[in-house]
This record gives structure tokens, sequence and C-alpha cells, in this order.
């Protein structure tokens, strides 16, 4: 009687560690999207907690297009911290990737130095995010301008994520990701012989 009632709690806990075990391995990591209706992706509150990957000046999509006077603005990108962790091993973004690409005004003109440029103001926020949910395995996303900025985000569609996917297809050096742009992980790649051809 001893015996079995021995081995009935040795089966019960091999089960429960084999159930909790299954439950861990399809829960997201705890710092990726989260959406609402299925496919809006929830603005992170704390990505600037997150790592910071670089910041450019002038790097923005309607740079050619924009009127010789109007100064550069700045980009700044942030990622997840667990994807961060997973690229620094393997050279790859992993599922459930979120990337946040935040765009702030460039001023001039204060002392000391009136001629260097620093960041002012955010004027837009965007994300990317690798999920196997969307065609491709990607999405896009547009949280809007302060004042209009959007809690959950529906992934960009139509002609306006044809031109997302092309740029960022083409003109990327490992995924759909600007790593050229981003020292420390291109870098990785190298070592990981993640990065395209050309770069």
């Amino acid at each position: 009687m001893r015996r079995s009632g021995l081995l009935c709690l040795l089966v019960a806990l091999v089960w429960a560690g084999a159930v909790s075990h299954a439950v861990l391995a399809q829960a997201p990591a705890g710092d990726g999207p989260r959406y609402v209706n299925g496919t809006s992706l929830v603005r992170p509150e704390d990505y600037r907690a997150w790592p910071f990957l670089g910041s450019g000046l002038g790097l923005t999509y309607d740079a050619e297009t924009a009127a010789p006077s109007t100064p550069p603005a700045f980009s700044n990108v942030f990622v997840n911290p667990s994807a961060y962790r997973a690229f620094l091993q393997t050279g790859t973004w992993p599922d459930g990737t979120v990337l946040l690409l935040e765009f702030r005004r460039s001023l001039t003109g204060t002392r000391p130095n009136t001629t260097g440029r620093f960041q002012g103001e955010l004027t837009l926020l965007e994300a990317e995010v690798k999920d196997a949910r969307f065609p491709g395995g990607w999405a896009y996303f547009t949280f809007g301008r302060p004042g209009a900025m959007l809690d959950a985000a529906p992934p960009i569609g139509g002609e306006e994520v044809e031109r997302c996917i092309e740029c960022h297809t083409e003109h990327t050096a490992v995924e759909r990701t600007f790593v050229q742009f981003y020292p420390t992980l291109l870098e990785v790649a190298r070592a990981r012989g993640t990065v395209k051809p050309g770069f």
C-alpha cells in the first residue's frame, strides 16, 4: 500500500512537471509583444529602459524628400531585453522581438556649443515586431505623435507595408533589421555569420 502511494505521488509530480514545462514553453517572454484584438500591438510603456541599440541623425525614410531647410531628425532604436540577449548568443532575432523606433526633433544653438546638434522632443513612435503570426514573420506599427499617441496600434497594411517590407528586405544587414547602424550588434552578427552579403 505504501509503495503504490509513493508511486502515485511520483507519477503525479512527473505529470505536473511536464504540464508546467509545456505551458512555459508556449508562453512568450514577459517582455515580448502584447496584443489586443489579436494583432494590435500594445505600446510598451517602459521601452526606454530596454537596451539601446543606436541613434541616427537624418536616417529617416523621407530624408531624401525633405526640404533642405528642414533640420534632420534623430532616430533612436530600443529592443526588448530577451531579444537582445538572444541576439548576442545567436546573431539572429528570436520570435517575439520588439524593436521600438522613436524620432526626435534635432536642435542647435544652445551654449556652450552653439553649432552642435542634440535631441529635442519626441515627434513619432513606431515599432517592428518579429512574430510568426504575421505574413513573412514580421509586422510594422505606427503609434503616432505625442498628443495623439495610440495605446495599441494595428499593423500597417496595404501599399505602406509593401514599402516597409521592400526596404527592410533589400537594405538591411541582418534579417529585416538595420543592424549595420548598430555597431556593437554588427560585430556580433559578423562573428556569428548572420550578416547578409555586402555588409
